[in-house]
């Protein structure tokens, strides 16, 4: 979006938002509200913050929330602030995964819109649950795959929609990371003692904490429907309940006479990788490559032609990538912009719903849609890999 679009939309009243996680000591929380306050569309005013009474107090105050509105519980807040004029409108869910369901369900039926981190929840149960109340229900559901708010990522999706690269036969996507090398979740590392607990996690450990996102991207990217897969899940740690590095191949659906085929890999205990999502999708014409460490370069090979760099906002930027643009070019747009690309995609469904309007269909945010498909290619690795890497459909 143009730097004036956003002066423009900022002067809209702000969405009044609501937390549920995301206290003293959580990671994600910190994130999602930063995200919210980049673009001047939301006011966090309400907030079920912990599990615990005394911290989810504790947390409200540091945050300035009045005390009135920092609740014990997700139901309690849900209840109160659907009755109060002023009511949060939109409500972030920053939780472990199990609590997702749960948190989401209630607000949900009270026409709350909701905003929740990925996957999007524990079980493949409570998420077809949670699909069948998110289609009933007349609020909107976002989840927070935030790597699809890059602007270069946009810029590669509507190169491949455009035929830039002709019909799409190969998408490698790749997501390392090196933090559990070691058991720290006997060590009271918060961050990894739920997600390597399957009570908490899911099913899947690093195919749900970040697999998803890799999955997430190479589809978001190729536009393409994935059909089966092959699993190779591993627990390299010793004693751990979950998978750390997942090896994973992948047949998506014909589309233009064409059956494409992919790879992912996605690993916790690969030294050297602190945060490697890569993605790399190949057509009949020629490739694209981008990676998260440099996010704002697209390479994009026509074949046999040079390697052109593609930048952000620079020569051949399409309106796809320049419309979530905050900054002029020569200016590095990173992480936290790309999670705010997702709020601000939210804040002007939200807006168009709260004036009666409808959503510009520029407008893109993953849905409840894709959160099912995220539970659908875990559930199926899980499957395949307990067959010795089977193929089975998704």
């Amino acid at each position: 979006m143009a730097i004036e679009g956003k002066a423009a939309e900022a002067r809209q009243p702000r969405i009044r938002l609501g937390m549920v996680g995301g206290g003293q000591g959580a990671f994600i929380g910190a994130v999602h509200r930063m995200a919210a306050r980049l673009d001047d569309q939301f006011t966090l005013v309400a907030g079920a913050l912990s599990s615990t009474p005394e911290k989810a107090q504790a947390s409200g105050l540091e945050l300035g929330l009045d005390p009135a509105r920092t609740y014990a519980d997700y139901r309690q807040m849900a209840i109160r602030e659907a009755k109060l004029k002023d009511g949060i409108e939109a409500v972030a869910i920053v939780t472990p995964n199990h609590v997702h369901y749960e948190a989401a369900r209630e607000f949900l039926k009270r026409g709350i819109h909701v905003i929740c981190d990925k996957p999007l929840t524990s079980t493949l149960g409570d998420a077809r649950k949670l699909k069948a109340l998110a289609d009933e229900s007349e609020a909107l559901f976002i989840l927070t795959h935030n790597y699809t708010g890059y602007p270069m990522v946009r810029q590669a999706r509507a190169m491949v929609a455009k035929g830039d690269i002709g019909t799409v036969r190969l998408v490698q996507v790749e997501y390392p990371q090196d933090w559990l090398t070691d058991a720290v979740e006997k060590s009271g590392s918060k961050q990894a003692e739920w997600r390597t607990d399957p009570t908490r996690s899911g099913a899947g450990g690093s195919t749900g904490d970040i697999g998803t996102h890799a999955y997430n991207l190479g589809a978001f990217v190729s536009g393409l429907e994935l059909d089966e897969l092959a699993a190779d899940l591993d627990s390299f740690v010793e004693g751990r309940a979950l998978d750390d590095n997942a090896h994973v191949m992948m047949r998506f659906k014909e589309k233009d006479g064409v059956r494409a085929k992919g790879l992912l890999w996605c690993s916790q205990v690969a030294p050297g990788h602190e945060n490697g999502l890569q993605v790399r999708v190949y057509g009949t014409k020629g490739g694209l490559e981008w990676t998260q460490k440099d996010p704002n370069y697209l390479w994009y090979t026509p074949f046999g032609q040079p390697k052109q760099l593609l930048t952000r906002m620079g020569a051949g930027a399409l309106e796809e990538a320049n419309r979530v643009s905050r900054i002029p070019s020569g200016h590095p747009e990173g992480y936290l912009e790309g999670f705010a690309t997702i709020y601000a995609e939210a804040a002007r469904a939200i807006q168009a719903k709260r004036s009666g309007g409808t959503v510009d269909p520029a407008v893109v945010y993953p849905t409840i849609d894709d959160g099912m498909k995220g539970m659908l290619f875990v559930d199926a690795c899980v499957r395949s890999s307990k067959r010795n890497g089977a193929w089975v459909s998704v």
